[in-house]
């Protein structure tokens, strides 16, 4: 799951891309509004941490325009603007939750989750391949009944995988999708953690999940 903190207080960013990358989240920042929305129109986020009090465009306005460009990604507002009046402006701009400062991590962990669980496109919490079962919700993952113990970045892109089912996607999509903007290594990173998902998921069975397409990339489909 891909990320765009928008936060120009860079301590409070950096503490939250920490954490949330420990989660497993691949996160971008953005310390103004409009280096904001120049992020969520360029690349897939699944949400969006986004700060009202924010230089050259504020988080309201950067919301709406958000919502004007018919772009759905979910939308988290944190920020020390507690009134009711900032709530009520905040979710009428378009945002899907509002988390006041100073907040727990735990807290921003739990809202996060429920965003995610419940995305635009109504995306169910258990996700399923063949005997490949997936729990979004406690990112948890078994075949054919055995749990498969991941890391971080194997279980986010073996929800991005399963998420797109079926489909090709290339070297560059997954890179867009799975890891963030600072990450600065070659696309081979794409073949190195599809070969730990493979040893992961398909030896020992012989119905393989995770299949190449030969120049074009990776699909995970449950069709022979």
């Amino acid at each position: 799951m891909r990320i765009l903190v928008v936060e120009d207080e860079q301590k409070i960013a950096r503490f939250i891309r920490k954490g949330l990358g420990e989660e497993g989240y691949a996160v971008d920042i953005a310390r103004d509004g409009e280096e904001a929305l120049s992020y969520a129109s360029s690349a897939p986020y699944d949400l969006i941490i986004l700060d009202l009090l924010l230089p050259r465009v504020d988080g309201i306005t950067v919301c709406r325009r958000l919502r004007e460009f018919n772009l759905t990604v979910s939308v988290l507002i944190l920020t020390a603007k507690d009134s009711i009046e900032d709530r009520v402006t905040g979710l009428d701009a378009g945002a899907d939750d509002y988390l006041v400062k100073p907040f727990a991590f735990a807290e921003l962990l739990a809202r996060i989750r429920a965003l995610l669980r419940r995305p635009r496109n109504a995306t169910p919490n258990i996700l399923q391949v063949a005997d490949l079962v997936l729990d979004v919700t406690r990112h948890r993952a078994e075949r054919n009944g055995t749990p498969i113990d991941l890391t971080p970045k194997e279980y986010s892109l073996l929800e991005y995988l399963i998420r797109n089912r079926c489909q090709v996607l290339t070297r560059t999509q997954i890179l867009e999708h799975v890891w963030d903007y600072d990450f600065y290594g070659g696309s081979n990173i794409v073949d190195v953690y599809i070969r730990y998902l493979r040893k992961k998921i398909d030896d020992g069975h012989d119905k393989k999940l995770i299949k190449t397409v030969r120049g074009a990339g990776y699909t995970l489909c449950g069709d022979s």
